[in-house]
């Protein structure tokens, strides 16, 4: 069995936090810090691993928490490479190098300043900032923006332009209005109008690292504002280069995969195109549990001018009560000539998976055609 994610995060970033933390502030006393961050660890899951920690210090940092921030901020390791983390060389650090729960060890900290600090948010800002070049603060800066919305987004609109990805990053991932592991930021979800805004400045960062999460955060906004993404969506593609045009395609991933007949036409793929499905071929009338089922499909183009297909596959896969439920498997993009005929072929896995329970029977398969879905055959699923 894997190891567990909560796991990975043990006993040794306690210790970890409390050297660091007595390298700047000698009177810290670690070794009662450790022995109350380590109650019941074993039990705990990450999140509470990380809040049992910060609660720690905040029981043996000093009582004025001015003083407690500037211990914080004092005790930061080295900051991340300025750029895509994918691109980043080793820092030499053996507990950062190959360490995946590494940028983990900074989450005590962000709970430090959202659960136990209160009237200092000039410093708690401040702190956010630089942890966010070691690490994010993606998840601490939401309290502030709930709380104190206008003076947050004051210091976000001009950390838009700051010269550190990580920053700029966290511009755009933070304020995701449905941010995972995180509380719903419902400001946002009824106007997110601010969040817009910061991302216009930054659909044309110069590192992916950014536009991937501008993307994300569209995608959020999406889930509420579906009219209002597709306009901006139509609007930023017009004038758009090729790593724009993949943010794009990204951010409106939830309403493609829904077959939202305005998102399709953003990417060229409107509902009036001659693109026909000519063939479906399923190369199995019966499969059994564990095996898998492969589907080729045969788009083509009748008419006499280019024509543009967005191809899903769509499986109902059989409950256990008897019904189905659909699921939507990523076809393929294609841009055919005129008279011209191309093939997307997909397996699809019918293994057993904790996310995924098989049960036999008939399974019906569709295509999906820029965004409308035709017959596509079925087959039986057997034990």
């Amino acid at each position: 069995m894997a190891e567990l994610l909560k796991d990975k995060f043990g006993p040794e970033m306690v210790h970890r936090a409390a050297r660091t933390l007595k390298s700047v502030y000698p009177s810290f006393d670690s070794d009662g810090f450790a022995q109350v961050a380590l109650v019941g660890f074993a039990d705990l899951e990450l999140t509470p691993r990380c809040r049992q920690i910060a609660n720690a210090m905040a029981a043996y940092l000093p009582a004025d928490r001015s003083e407690a921030i500037d211990i914080l901020i004092a005790s930061l390791g080295p900051e991340l490479e300025n750029c895509d983390p994918d691109d980043a060389a080793p820092t030499g650090d053996p507990e950062v190098d190959g360490n995946v729960m590494a940028g983990f060890f900074y989450m005590p900290h962000g709970y430090f300043l959202t659960d136990h600090v209160e009237g200092h948010f000039e410093k708690v800002m401040h702190a956010n900032y630089e942890i966010t070049k070691r690490s994010t603060s993606e998840f601490s800066i939401r309290t502030p923006l709930r709380d104190n919305t206008a003076a947050t987004l004051a210091y976000l609109k001009k950390w838009v332009t700051d010269d550190n990805v990580h920053v700029r990053r966290l511009v755009s991932e933070g304020t995701r209005p449905r941010l995972p592991w995180s509380f719903r930021l419902k400001a946002f979800q009824e106007d997110p109008t601010p969040v817009i805004e910061l991302l216009e400045q930054l659909k044309d960062d110069p590192v992916e690292y950014v536009r991937r999460s501008v993307a994300n955060n569209l995608n959020d906004i999406a889930k509420d504002h579906p009219d209002l993404v597709n306009e901006v969506a139509a609007r930023w593609w017009a004038d758009g280069d090729k790593n724009r045009r993949r943010l794009i395609r990204h951010g409106l991933r939830t309403l493609i995969k829904a077959g939202d007949p305005k998102s399709l036409a953003v990417l060229g793929y409107s509902s009036d195109s001659p693109a026909t499905v000519k063939a479906v071929q399923v190369d199995q009338a019966e499969v059994s549990i564990g095996g898998k089922v492969k589907v080729e499909v045969t788009i083509e183009n009748p008419s006499d001018q280019p024509a543009g297909a967005l191809v899903d596959l769509v499986v109902h896969f059989v409950k256990a009560n008897g019904s189905t439920s659909p699921k939507v498997f990523k076809g393929g993009e294609l841009n055919l000539e005129a008279g011209e005929s191309q093939q997307i072929r997909k397996t699809i896995s019918l293994a057993q998976h904790t996310t995924r329970k098989h049960y036999p029977g008939v399974h019906k398969v569709e295509i999906a055609l820029n965004g409308t879905n035709h017959p596509g055959g079925e087959f039986l699923l057997t034990i």
